[in-house]
């Protein structure tokens, strides 16, 4: 009785077009129930993942529990979270989260400025994506097994389980991952609900003070942590940043093209923000054409290159109907001595500078004010800002 109850309470956040989701969910706890009977040891490792995974908050931490659940109850070689980007008409997948056998989960980066690996090389992954299909299996590698599951929200799949396992998938073993898939689908979907922004699924404007207290508090061994590689050149403690980023002329896209156009523009930035930028990254989406990232870097040539080579790509992408369309960007260093008013006067004062001289460019705060080409404003930082 306890499992079908948390079965359903759990399935009360999706729509009524994820019923069956929300049946399997309950399905699968309720014959996890009658298993207890026969192997306490199963029902005390599910039960204890379960409480980890509902226990969390954040997506990051999320992803951690449900790729640790997987691994040790299905006992596979290695799990990971993949996201999927779509960059133009093709897809690809970067892993944002990572468990071997015998080691523990960590967050994981791609080591390149790509979006990471065209899901053209996986095909199977892409026939299930393109048909909707609920998993996909295939040769991984050392003749391991390898088996996709895509998180579907509707018709749109962002997230993606990978498992490599020795040997083939029993049936057991994919109905134990598919419910476990099936509550942290359930419970992503909640987080998304209160943090995302509901067009281009970047985080909102409200979620933005506690990423950045999270940025500036956030411990060395973050960082350091095994299996990740900072793609960028490193050679020291990385610092934060905050860039202000704003479409040049979107008003007159909205007004040539109408506004369902103009969406898609936002849509199609917010894609290359998300392939430009690493998982650790966190972009947001302020209100209409702009848009913050918060990002870590070493040096301000590095945090300059990231940023302006995002700013080129935008510049480069060909936008249906719209043509080329370009975006200008300020940034700011963060320091823990200022608040985020202060933080976002400077990276807006930036970016006020960039579209005042040109437009299409990227100009860093620090650096106009030591220039003499700005002024530093006073600002009362007690303000409330949002």
């Amino acid at each position: 009785m306890l499992f079908c109850l948390t079965a359903e309470k759990c399935g009360s956040i999706e729509s009524q077009n994820a019923a069956p989701s929300v049946f399997r969910v309950r399905q699968f706890l309720c014959q996890f129930l009658s298993l207890a009977w026969s192997d306490n040891d199963d029902m005390d490792s599910l039960l204890r993942h379960m409480v980890d995974m509902t226990g969390h908050r954040d997506h990051t931490m999320l992803d951690i529990s449900v790729i640790s659940a997987v691994q040790e109850l299905s006992g596979a070689a290695r799990t990971r979270v993949l996201s999927i980007v779509t960059v133009g008409e093709q897809r690809f997948v970067r892993s944002r989260a990572c468990v071997h056998a015998g080691s523990a989960a960590c967050p994981e980066e791609p080591q390149d400025g790509g979006p990471g690996e065209a899901t053209a090389g996986y095909p199977e992954l892409e026939t299930c994506l393109r048909q909707h299909d609920a998993r996909a299996e295939g040769e991984g590698d050392n003749g391991l097994r390898r088996l996709w599951l895509p998180i579907w929200f509707g018709d749109k799949a962002d997230t993606c389980l990978e498992i490599l396992h020795d040997g083939p998938f029993t049936p057991e073993a994919l109905y134990m991952v598919s419910g476990i898939v099936s509550v942290y689908r359930n419970f992503q979907n909640l987080l998304d609900y209160s943090e995302r922004d509901s067009l281009t699924g970047l985080l909102n404007r409200k979620t933005f003070d506690d990423q950045l207290a999270r940025m500036l508090h956030a411990s060395d061994a973050d960082s350091g942590a095994p299996g990740r590689t900072e793609r960028r050149q490193h050679s020291g403690d990385e610092k934060g940043w905050l860039a202000v980023v704003d479409v040049d002329h979107f008003k007159s896209v909205n007004d040539r093209f109408g506004h369902l156009y103009g969406d898609e523009v936002l849509i199609l930035i917010a894609n290359l923000l998300q392939s430009s930028f690493r998982s650790q990254d966190r972009v947001f989406r302020f209100g209409g054409e702009e848009f913050v990232v918060l990002l870590r870097a070493t040096t301000l040539e590095n945090a300059r290159r990231v940023i302006d080579r995002f700013r080129s790509d935008v510049g480069a992408h060909a936008f249906p109907q719209v043509g080329q369309v370009t975006v200008s960007i300020g940034f700011t260093s963060v320091s823990a001595a200022d608040s985020p008013v202060v933080t976002l006067g400077q990276a807006d004062q930036a970016l006020y500078y960039a579209k005042a001289n040109g437009r299409n460019r990227v100009c860093h705060y620090e650096e106009l004010v030591a220039g003499g080409l700005l002024q530093t404003v006073a600002v009362n930082d007690t303000a409330e800002f949002f």
